[in-house]
């Protein structure tokens, strides 16, 4: 049996969070059925308060896993169908194709193969109907492309997947969240609302320069609280996260007991629904009913990560070892740390051998750009391709209701096969693929999210 040293990995953790200038992280290990807790550096750069194992991080997208799971439990009581029309629960649900209106199901919701797009931010205030807003709002937002044809990566399809937990469960969101997942799971330390984050000492965000140490965020969280179900406000320590992952571990059960998940549903939203093109953006090798999936080298595992405005989270499972890894940041190279601390984690502890970065071969490889050459739209991005100095090159701008979140951000492209290019951004090499759609449609996928060709 594998033991955990809490001495050397909270050395490993110190060591590596200030070679890679992040100002604070906490970082929870299962392992033989105990959860271990560590934590390093600072909440907030401005006020030098410390990170302790009682911290609260935005979790960021791995709040998806929590409403997927809302979900599993109305499908597993019979009150959802998972291949049902939307419309069937949500007739105010609509979007511009009426084709993709009427077939959108709750399990392509789940697996991001709806069509439906990422990046639409909406405020729609703090009162308890802002998702039923969001929903209405959302109804003339284009499509990434048709439903079932790609995975396309879509915080807008969970958000609908929270107004049906709405409406089925007669609670808002973040009550069903309380009352179904966190009280039955023992997650006190788990919040979703600014006003109860102010009982925890609480992560401020940090940006900055790469290989600089970062500065406090302007805010604490510019995201509304329509965000909730996607992933734009959900707070946890790293230990709370790691107790949702165990009960996935153990076939539905909680901690105390509590039966919170058949283990049939478990393993329906561990089983592949969809292959990844995209292996590199979330190091998936799959999707499931909202589990990213890997295969490491035959070794079976699933995961989430998570970012907001200055903070990144990351977690992994390996089932069969009954080990769970969750890291929590507030800003810097929190990749370069994930990548670093986990690569040795999983490998002592679970024999898993993680794939290194993406980044380009050393070797250059010849090809013609040309068929790719064009602009590339999705809801809120546009990506240009051009050629300079013989060079592919990428210019990405925030558009629509993005406009004015960050400028455009542009580099040349570096040719890693026939179809997949390198693009640097700040510390990180970023793949950049490129595809046919089934109905020829070209497109571009960037952060696992389809835009297609428009010019």
């Amino acid at each position: 049996m594998t033991k955990f040293n809490p001495a050397h990995w909270q050395e490993r953790l110190d060591r590596l969070r200030a070679a890679n200038h992040v100002p604070g992280a906490s970082l929870a290990v299962l392992i033989n059925g105990e959860i271990y807790e560590l934590a390093s550096g600072v909440l907030h750069r401005g006020t030098g308060v410390s990170v302790t194992t009682d911290s609260v991080f935005q979790v960021g997208s791995i709040t998806k896993i929590y409403t997927a799971t809302l979900v599993m439990q109305l499908a597993e009581s019979g009150e959802l169908d998972l291949d049902a029309p939307v419309i069937d629960v949500l007739p105010e649900f609509e979007t511009p194709d009426k084709r993709a209106t009427e077939t959108i199901t709750i399990r392509q919701l789940l697996s991001h193969t709806s069509g439906l797009t990422c990046d639409f931010t909406h405020d729609t205030g703090r009162g308890d109907d802002c998702l039923a807003r969001y929903v209405e709002a959302s109804k003339d937002i284009a499509l990434d492309c048709p439903p079932g044809m790609a995975i396309s990566y879509s915080s807008v399809g969970y958000n609908v997947l929270g107004r049906i937990i709405e409406v089925v469960t007669g609670q808002t969101w973040d009550d069903a969240l309380k009352d179904r997942l966190c009280t039955p799971l023992g997650l006190n330390s788990t919040v979703t609302l600014p006003e109860d984050v102010l009982r925890f000492q609480s992560a401020m965000g940090h940006l900055g320069l790469p290989g600089q140490d970062p500065e406090p965020c302007p805010t604490w969280n510019s995201l509304p609280r329509s965000a909730g179900p996607y992933g734009g406000v959900l707070c946890a320590t790293s230990a709370d996260v790691v107790r949702l992952a165990k009960m996935h571990i153990d076939g539905g059960t909680a901690l105390n007991g509590t039966r919170v998940l058949d283990s049939e549903t478990v393993t329906a939203m561990q089983t592949r629904e969809v292959n990844c093109m995209d292996k590199w953006s979330f190091s998936s090798d799959g999707w499931g009913l909202g589990w990213s999936l890997y295969d490491w080298e035959g070794v079976f595992g699933f995961g989430h990560d998570g970012a907001t405005i200055g903070q990144y989270s990351y977690l992994r499972v390996v089932p069969e070892a009954g080990i769970a890894i969750v890291l929590l940041t507030n800003g810097g190279g929190a990749y370069q740390l994930y990548t670093s601390l986990f690569q040795e984690l999983l490998n002592e502890l679970a024999g898993v051998k993680i794939p290194d970065s993406f980044r380009p071969p050393e070797k250059p490889v010849s090809v013609n750009v040309k068929p790719f050459l064009g602009t590339y739209k999705r809801e809120g991005s546009a990506i240009t391709i051009t050629e300079r100095g013989g060079e592919p090159h990428l210019v990405w701008e925030l558009v629509d209701g993005n406009e004015g979140f960050a400028p455009p951000l542009e580099t040349n492209l570096v040719p890693v096969s026939d179809t997949v290019f390198a693009a640097f951004f700040g510390e990180n090499w970023i793949p950049v693929l490129f595809s046919v759609l089934p109905d020829g449609t070209e497109y571009v996928l960037l952060g696992m999210r389809v835009a297609q060709k428009i010019a």
